[in-house]
């Protein structure tokens, strides 16, 4: 692996660590699938449980270090210009429903900018991050975005049921923090969408970025509600007018 901060080597080593009771529970899974109680509670739990797990882990290291997290919220610490972002299954209806397609993602926010970014699929042993200035990766490869030029040629990735209504190929994954890390190795040329929470695309936000993607509508200081238009450069402009209702 590169040379990479302290602190992004303690958020891969606290996903590597959750992953592991992800891949337990996700095998877990389709026992569950056929049981009268199925598995929503369960699936629930494991969330709470890889959560407290990250938590600890990071906290362990920088204990002053604010938290902001899916289930847990705001966990006001000493540090308020340092915040851990956390989002401990993405893809939790996938993973209810044993689609192999959720991730891990922990971001650091430092005095208002995301600088650290990591997102890890425990099935596919697929671990993206990046640094501010220090360019993205996918394991120890370095990490580009497409470079298509033809929106024609190009495959996006939305939530949004309205995506059909356009000409654009778009598919709908279940995974907004995978859809970005995708975007930023050039396997989707764009993801847009309405209505996410900060801990949904803060790691991936910054992998985009430092893949030379280019990102609208993304404000740093919501926390809920956040409108994101992701792609590479080229096709940028083109996108923005084809979504000008957006």
């Amino acid at each position: 692996m590169k040379s990479i901060s302290p602190n992004l080597n303690i958020m891969i080593r606290a996903a590597e660590k959750a992953s592991k009771i992800l891949k337990r529970d996700f095998g877990e899974i389709e026992n569950l699938q056929v049981s009268k109680k199925g598995p929503k509670d369960f699936v629930t739990n494991s969330d709470k449980k890889v959560e407290k797990l990250i938590i600890d882990e990071l906290l362990k290291y920088k204990k002053n270090y604010t938290v902001i997290s899916e289930e847990k919220g705001i966990i006001d610490n000493p540090d308020k210009e340092n915040i851990w972002i956390i989002d401990p299954i993405d893809g939790t209806t996938n993973f209810l429903h044993g689609i192999p397609h959720f991730c891990i993602s922990i971001a650091l926010k430092s005095y208002g900018k995301i600088v650290s970014g990591v997102i890890f699929d425990p099935i596919k042993d697929e671990l993206f991050y990046a640094e501010k200035d220090q360019g993205a990766y996918l394991n120890n490869s370095r990490a580009r975005v497409s470079k298509k030029k033809n929106l024609e040629d190009c495959l996006f990735s939305s939530n949004k049921e309205s995506v059909f209504n356009t000409s654009l190929s778009s598919r709908i994954t279940g995974s907004a923090a995978l859809d970005l890390a995708y975007v930023g190795v050039g396997r989707f040329d764009g993801y847009f969408q309405n209505n996410l929470n900060i801990w949904d695309i803060a790691a991936g936000c910054l992998i985009v970025e430092e893949a030379g993607g280019k990102l609208c509508n993304f404000n740093m200081k919501s926390i809920k509600n956040i409108n994101i238009i992701a792609s590479s450069e080229i096709i940028h402009d083109k996108l923005l007018k084809k979504l000008d209702n957006f």
